[in-house]
């Protein structure tokens, strides 16, 4: 391949995309964003946190939709229970946090996780930084289930599950409990 000087240059190797590239409204905003998740999903592959494992038929088909198994940590609560994140990633990853909550048949009971996934968590809103990762997240989600002393719903579930958007990120959540 000839560089703009007409210097020739080894082509470089990159990892096999199990998904087809979407064209966007801004190319460079979508190539940085599928460049990005390329590396965190080899991350994820190659070194998931501790009980977390990704669900690799989950991203055959999109880049942009993860889910990540997940077993609760040895000597908590949760130990041996099995749950499951969905990871969703909008355009703008990493400028804009992923969209995450927990999916499937067993939803962890947790003071800051509502009965339809939704986590109450605020580095998946505000606090979010394009600094964090799927790794990060995962382990605030794996420290906060296992700093847990007692498995209960919050107190406004009922209501909030009955009135809240599908997408947890239109929900403005009241950061106001960091004891559990």
């Amino acid at each position: 391949m000839l560089s703009p000087r007409g210097v020739t240059r080894a082509r470089q190797l990159l990892p096999l995309r199990l998904w087809p590239r979407r064209s966007c409204g801004d190319g460079s905003i979508m190539a940085s964003m599928q460049k990005r998740l390329q590396k965190e999903l080899l991350a994820l592959q190659n070194d998931p946190p501790p009980g977390m494992t990704l669900n690799e038929k989950s991203v055959q088909n999109s880049i942009t939709q993860w889910i990540v198994d997940m077993e609760g940590a040895p000597g908590t609560l949760y130990e041996g229970e099995k749950f499951q994140l969905l990871f969703k990633f909008s355009s703008r990853y990493p400028f804009d946090s992923p969209q995450v909550m927990f999916t499937g048949e067993n939803i962890p009971v947790h003071p800051h996780v509502y009965s339809n996934g939704h986590i109450c968590l605020s580095i998946l809103t505000e606090d979010w930084s394009p600094a964090l990762s799927v790794q990060s997240v995962c382990l605030s989600i794996i420290s906060m289930l296992s700093s847990c002393k007692e498995k209960r719903r919050p107190p406004d579930n009922s209501f909030y599950v009955r009135t809240c958007n599908k997408n947890p990120k239109k929900t403005k959540w009241w950061y106001h409990d960091d004891t559990c």
